[in-house]
């Protein structure tokens, strides 16, 4: 792919920059220099090697979603400014 001046224009729009001529071209040289590495990359055969999304092995440790201090509900309650129904009162933010 050809980094064009047109390219360029249109990277600026849409990170809303603005690159003086020496940038511009700059960034022209970086990009192409970017995607003829990449281009490289693409040349190493990968048969056999399992893809990976992480570089270390990870793994997430779940628990069970469970309430712990549902029963102290009046006490929580207490500290609330106002209350209604059983629940926190708060100011409308949204109208």
């Amino acid at each position: 792919m050809e980094i064009s001046k047109e390219l360029v224009a249109y990277l600026e729009d849409l990170g809303r920059i603005r690159l003086s001529e020496e940038e511009q071209n700059k960034a022209m040289k970086d990009m192409g220099a970017i995607l003829d590495y990449v281009n490289k990359l693409e040349e190493l055969d990968t048969t056999g090697v399992e893809p990976l999304s992480h570089a270390m092995t990870y793994t997430n440790v779940f628990r069970e979603d469970r309430v712990t201090d549902g029963e102290k509900r009046e006490d929580m309650l207490s500290n609330a400014p106002q209350q209604k129904n059983g629940c926190y009162k708060v100011p409308k933010t949204v109208e």
